[in-house]
C-alpha cells in the first residue's frame, strides 16, 4: 500500500497593519452639509454632520475588539479646526489645500504601509465592515466600496499611491466607475465591499436614521424632527 503525505496547509498570510483614515470636514454651519439647506438650517445641517462623524468614529475606536485583524491606526484627516465637537481621543491631521481628489491623494501618500480611507458620510458604517476591509488588504491590492449615488464610500490600498486617485474627478454620478477603473487599469486586485449610502440630501438623512436608529445620527435627526413627526420643513434643532 502507498501511503500518502497528508497536504500541506495553504499558508495564511498574516492580517496587515493598517492606518484608518477617515476624512472629515468641521462641522461649521454654513460650511457642511450645504446640500441640506433648505430644508434644514445650517445649524441643524452642521449637527447633523456632527453627529455624522462622532458615529463614524465610533465605529473606529470598536475596531480593536475584533479578532484576525492587524494593528490599527486610526487618523482624522480634517478639514478646519479640531473643537468640543470631537468625541474620541484620536490622532488628527490636516487636509492639504487643493482639490478634493488631491487631498485624498495626498491623505494615501503620508499614509506608511497599508491605508483603509473613509469619509464622515457614512455614519451607519459598522465596526464588522471595517474589520472585513481591513482583513481583505490581507489578500488584495485594494478594497473599493461604492456608494449608491455612484460614489465610493471607502477605498483601500495595500501599497498607499496617491497617483490612483488625482485626476479621478469627484462629485460626480460616475466617480465610483471611474475610480474603480483607474484600479484596474494598474493592475490591481480589487475586493469589493457592499453598497452603503451616502448622507447628502434630506431623504438620505431619513433612509440611514432608518438604518442605524441607535446611534447618535439618528438621535440628532430624531430631535431636529420632533413636533413634525418626521413631515414638513425640518425645525431649527435647539441646543442647550
Amino acid at each position: 500500500m502507498i501511503s500518502q503525505r497528508p497536504a500541506r496547509p495553504t499558508p495564511v498570510e498574516p492580517a496587515p497593519a493598517v492606518t484608518l483614515l477617515v476624512v472629515a470636514k468641521e462641522p461649521v454651519p454654513g460650511r457642511v452639509k450645504t446640500r441640506l439647506t433648505p430644508p434644514f438650517t445650517p445649524a441643524q445641517a452642521a449637527a447633523v454632520a456632527e453627529a455624522a462623524i462622532a458615529d463614524t468614529l465610533a465605529a473606529v475606536s470598536r475596531l480593536a475588539r475584533f479578532p484576525g485583524l492587524g494593528p490599527v491606526r486610526p487618523v482624522l484627516v480634517l478639514d478646519g479646526a479640531v473643537g468640543p465637537w470631537l468625541p474620541v481621543p484620536i490622532e488628527v491631521v490636516p487636509q492639504v489645500r487643493g482639490p478634493f481628489d488631491a487631498r485624498l491623494a495626498a491623505a494615501f501618500d503620508a499614509a506608511a504601509g497599508a491605508a483603509l480611507l473613509i469619509g464622515m458620510d457614512t455614519p451607519q458604517v459598522t465596526p464588522a465592515l471595517l474589520a472585513d476591509a481591513c482583513r481583505a488588504l490581507a489578500h488584495a491590492d485594494a478594497v473599493f466600496g461604492p456608494a449608491a449615488d455612484g460614489g465610493w464610500w471607502a477605498l483601500g490600498l495595500r501599497r498607499p499611491d496617491g497617483r490612483l486617485l488625482r485626476g479621478v474627478a469627484t462629485s460626480r454620478p460616475d466617480t465610483g466607475a471611474r475610480q474603480r477603473e483607474r484600479l484596474t487599469q494598474a493592475g490591481l486586485r480589487v475586493a469589493t465591499l457592499p453598497v452603503l449610502r451616502d448622507v447628502d440630501t434630506e431623504a438620505d438623512v431619513d433612509a440611514v436614521a432608518r438604518l442605524a436608529p441607535h446611534g447618535r445620527f439618528a438621535a440628532t435627526v430624531r430631535t431636529i424632527r420632533t413636533g413634525d413627526a418626521g413631515t414638513g420643513p425640518a425645525r431649527p434643532l435647539v441646543r442647550r
